[in-house]
């Protein structure tokens, strides 16, 4: 790989991962606001007006952050990757461009009616603009994760006389069989995020003896929705991308899995170190025949190894991919343990009293921060070395007139002023928390 190429790669990877921080907790969160302001319409207390009020101050933050960190990205199309862009411009284009044009401003407009219209709107028109900010974040995930599903699994295509791809099939495009799976993957992820986030603010609240009300409120909403998103990201969302990954990109599934041979009865690896020299997990535990019985419902089916598969097929850099794929897994595990006994001790009326558990909510918080951005890893590092799966390889798409050294140049500076975005970030998202959701102009005292 020459200096370029690699520099090119760290600074859309750190970007495009500083970016991810901020919009998976505004696609999570606009669904828990919808349900605290159906909660408050249909129990008729304000304090679900209230919390919902407080957690779109938070929303209004992090989606501030998202847009500012996401323009680069764009601008990196042209700057780092002209050649992709060239290539690939005519399909990709129609979901960035309609992302841009419908869905942003869709959600940015009700936004601003939520944050600010409350009083004209009344509660049935508040409301609404809560479900369609809920509408438009959505969307708008949508046509990310379809952009994204087109460069694993291309679709919908015709290559033009000069070798460049155009779209073909609009609906093609939309419909790609990548794109459902992945997304509601994905979305599943930013509700886990923003139900860890929300019932670690509750915890805070009852563990410092101030807001116990509205601790109570975001303990339960958070662990009730991060309970039901963490069993739906193993089943059956991430059941079926895992499917998705072994029927398109077989190769990279063997080395997700750390599976060198060809197998019947496979194990499925819960801990272990590659060993790319002898080809082979070092100091593995792992289950017998569980992966072929996960994979096929058999416990003896026949599972492919990398074995199976010419070198050049294999995932550049396998070690990276494998320990993206266990660490998401593993915190994922995690998730749904303490969303169980965090449901159980809601169940038993003693979750606001055991501080353990609350000490557990509290600091659990960033794991899914963790889990999302290695979900990505595990993603984009499966598809190396194509940036479009069998039709554009990585090193064919970056910019030939950018040297690595422009290129380190603008990395040193995003890194320089992301560190300031991220701690003007935290400062005034602690700010909104310290000031506590009885600070609204709304709420009844």
């Amino acid at each position: 790989m020459d200096d370029a190429l690699l520099v090119h790669r760290l600074q859309f990877a750190f970007t495009i991962a500083f970016h991810y921080l901020f919009p998976q907790l505004t696609m999570g969160l606009s669904l828990l606001i919808v349900l605290l302001k159906a909660m408050a319409f249909r129990a008729g207390h304000e304090r679900y007006n209230v919390a919902a009020r407080f957690w779109g101050k938070i929303f209004a933050i992090n989606f501030a952050l998202g847009v500012v960190t996401g323009i680069p990205m764009e601008f990196q199309f042209g700057t780092n990757w002209a050649r992709f862009s060239t290539f690939a411009g005519g399909v990709i284009g129609q979901t960035l461009a309609m992302e841009g044009v419908f869905a942003f401003f869709l959600e940015s407009s009700f936004l601003g009616l939520f944050l600010f219209g409350e009083k004209k709107l009344g509660p049935r028109g508040h409301f609404v603009a809560a479900f369609l900010v809920f509408l438009g974040s959505w969307i708008s995930g949508y046509l990310i994760v379809a952009t994204n599903a087109w460069m694993q699994h291309p679709v919908g295509y015709e290559v033009a006389h000069d070798g460049s791809v155009q779209l073909a099939s609009f609906w093609g495009l939309l419909l790609n069989p990548w794109a459902g799976w992945q997304y509601v993957h994905t979305m599943g992820g930013a509700v886990v995020t923003s139900a860890f986030v929300m019932a670690a603010v509750g915890a805070y609240f009852l563990l410092a003896n101030r807001e116990a009300e509205y601790g109570r409120v975001f303990v339960r909403v958070g662990v009730v929705a991060g309970l039901f998103a963490s069993i739906f990201e193993l089943f059956p969302s991430g059941d079926a991308q895992g499917k998705n990954v072994l029927q398109h990109q077989p190769a990279t599934f063997a080395a997700m899995e750390g599976l060198f041979e060809t197998k019947e009865g496979a194990e499925l690896v819960l801990i272990g170190q590659p060993d790319m020299e002898k080809l082979k997990i070092d100091n593995p535990i792992h289950v017998p025949k569980l992966l072929s019985y996960l994979t096929y419902y058999r416990w003896s089916a026949e599972v492919k190894g990398l074995d199976a598969f010419p070198r050049e097929q294999w995932p550049t850099n396998i070690p990276l991919l494998y320990y993206s794929y266990h660490i998401m897994v593993g915190l994922g595990t995690i998730f749904i343990a303490i969303m169980v006994a965090s449901v159980f001790l809601l169940w038993k009326r003693t979750l606001y009293s055991a501080r353990w558990a609350l000490w557990i909510l509290m600091l659990s918080f960033p794991f899914p921060y963790i889990a999302n951005t290695a979900g990505w890893f595990t993603a984009e590092l499966g598809r190396q070395p194509w940036l479009v799966y069998g039709l554009l390889r990585t090193a064919e798409g970056t910019s030939h007139t950018v040297s690595a050294g422009n290129a380190l140049f603008t990395l040193l500076g995003f890194l320089g002023m992301y560190f300031v975005l991220g701690v003007l970030f935290l400062l005034l998202v602690i700010k909104k928390i310290n000031v506590g959701p009885e600070a609204s102009p709304h709420a009844k005292h």
